[in-house]
């Protein structure tokens, strides 16, 4: 008999396998669950160089996926100034001061994380706020929480040559006060002309970030992630090759679906390459495209006006970051070449355009590898709700996003915001869901995405926001696990606890079934945590109070 390398016995195991969803006790050996059943049943695997542990009746589930992750972006953002927990203009400025007086001439300064609807504002901040407390002698870049609209100081306007005469460049707009001199606020692929100035870390440093990185993941209960790429940046083959270091040297612990930006498409059409080269560890995915913008920057492409904060506002339906011409061009090229698309789409009539193509490509040949997908798919008509499932088109949608835009989307569309993130309503369709954070944009941490999308409202909040679209904690489960799992092809072996699949499982510190059944009880999960951690069968996080 062949015995196990490890043994976790006396668990709640939830295997999500329809036949047999709950087991008592679950087996590994090389990297692999062998087998689930019961403590009587599975002691008989025990050998000698068996590790066991005993949970007690805590709760095992599959380890998570975020399907929706900038990890370059996310790596970076630890070491710059963070505006998540401001709560006003001011308490932002104070935090640029105090860096202020620590940072040396002449280097950058950088954070991200503010978001005016926090505040009770609906102002954003300006070079005029910013200058006061930078100085002129420091470039400073300040994003929104969405990464679609960036602040700058007049020090980083001037360094990036910024005046009242330069254009909006395509897919950006370059905001402008009455006297027609730039306010500092750069929205979409505007910021560009800012960030291409801001020096880049290394290969090496990168390769000294990342691993903290991973371990961060590892502790929110992340083992899997499918890598998003910014429009035009460099991010991507930066981090393909920080990825690909680590996996040479056996460090990469982290299973990595890798999309690739639609400008660099041509290059790989001309190498021959295809999405899902690679293997368990690291693979190309998808052909990352962008329709429009982000609600909170009022660049989300829309069917209808954003509602006027003042009765002499220009109507406003957002912006359009790729013509539809040119998607349509990017996506056929994809497609035909092997490569499924991966297209961020926020507004009601950039979904209604996306789809329209999908839908004239998905008749093509050769099928790619793994279904087309939408990003965010946040505001979608209803009559528009029910097409992906036929086009087999996943919606990769982020729950935290829904209690961070609740207030813009109430203020910003009126009755539409009924329309916004119906997770639900895509599922009683038929639509595949894959979750994600989304992170830096939001917190990567998924306890949090699971409370928004089973209560629909923040933690301490008594009131849920269209509560009709909420979801099961099963669904829920499903959509960080299975859901991207085939997403990328890979539901074979990955988002179960069963015979074959790979041995990516969590220990919980509580068991979300119970909390989910008690309103109010509720809030408890936001707060959950993995006290262990497996990837591979390994334990890649072990928390001090875990005793087994």
């Amino acid at each position: 008999m062949l015995h196990a390398d490890l043994l976790l016995l006396g668990g709640r195991i939830y295997t999500q396998v329809a036949a047999q969803p709950w087991a008592g006790a679950l087996a590994v050996r090389d990297g692999r669950v062998v087998a689930i059943g019961d403590d009587d049943t599975l002691r008989a695997l025990a050998g000698p160089a068996t590790t066991v542990l005993h949970l007690n009746g805590q709760l095992v589930i599959p380890a998570l996926c975020d399907a929706h992750i900038h990890l370059y972006h996310w790596t970076v953002a630890q070491s710059r100034l963070q505006f998540a927990d401001c709560r006003s203009k001011g308490e932002m400025m104070a935090r640029i001061a105090a860096a202020a007086h620590h940072t040396t001439p002449g280097t950058w300064l950088l954070g991200q994380g503010w978001n005016e609807s926090w505040w009770g504002d609906s102002e954003y901040p300006t070079a005029d706020d910013l200058d006061p407390v930078t100085g002129s002698h420091l470039p400073a870049l300040f994003w929104r929480s969405d990464m679609h609209i960036a602040v700058a100081n007049r020090a980083a306007l001037r360094l990036a040559g910024i005046d009242g005469n330069t254009p909006s460049p395509p897919g950006g707009a370059i905001d402008h006060d009455p006297s027609g001199n730039p306010t500092g606020l750069l929205r979409d692929l505007a910021a560009n002309l800012v960030t291409r100035h801001i020096p880049a870390p290394t290969h090496a440093d990168l390769r000294r970030m990342v691993p903290d990185a991973l371990a961060r993941l590892h502790r929110l209960g992340i083992t899997a992630i499918h890598d998003q790429r910014v429009k035009n940046g460099t991010d991507g083959p930066t981090m393909l090759t920080v990825y690909s270091t680590l996996r040479d040297e056996e460090q990469l612990h982290l299973r990595v679906t890798c999309n690739i930006a639609a400008h660099q498409l041509p290059e790989l059409v001309a190498l021959g390459l295809r999405a899902g080269l690679g293997d368990d560890l690291l693979q190309l995915g998808h052909v990352k495209v962008f329709a429009d913008g982000s609600l909170g920057s009022r660049t989300a492409w829309m069917l209808e006006p954003y509602a006027k904060s003042t009765p002499d506002e220009p109507d406003n339906t957002g912006l359009i970051l790729t013509t539809r011409e040119e998607m349509a061009h990017e996506f056929r090229l994809a497609h035909r070449h092997g490569f499924p698309i991966s297209v961020h789409a926020i507004g009601d009539h950039a979904n209604r355009t996306v789809l329209d193509i999908l839908a004239e490509v998905t008749t093509q040949s050769p099928r790619p590898a793994f279904p087309h997908r939408i990003e965010h798919v946040q505001t979608i008509h209803p009559s528009d709700q029910p097409r992906l499932a036929p086009l087999d088109i996943t919606a990769s949608v982020q729950p935290i996003h829904l209690v961070d835009d609740r207030d813009l989307a109430l203020r910003l569309l009126g009755a539409r915001h009924s329309h916004t993130y119906p997770f639900r309503s895509l599922l009683a369709h038929g639509t595949r869901l894959a979750f994600g954070s989304d992170a830096p944009v939001a917190d990567a941490n998924p306890f949090l995405g699971i409370h928004a999308a089973l209560a629909r409202r923040r933690p301490g909040d008594t009131t849920a926001w269209n509560p009709g679209e909420a979801l099961t904690l099963e669904q829920i489960l499903w959509a960080y696990t299975l859901g991207p799992a085939q997403a990328v092809g890979q539901a074979a072996r990955l988002g179960r606890l069963a015979p074959g699949y790979h041995a990516d499982l969590l220990v919980l510190d509580r068991d979300l079934f119970a909390l989910a059944q008690d309103a109010q009880q509720l809030d408890a999960i936001a707060a959950a945590r993995p006290l262990l951690t497996l990837f591979g069968g390994r334990i890649v996080h072990r928390d001090p109070t875990f005793d087994a």
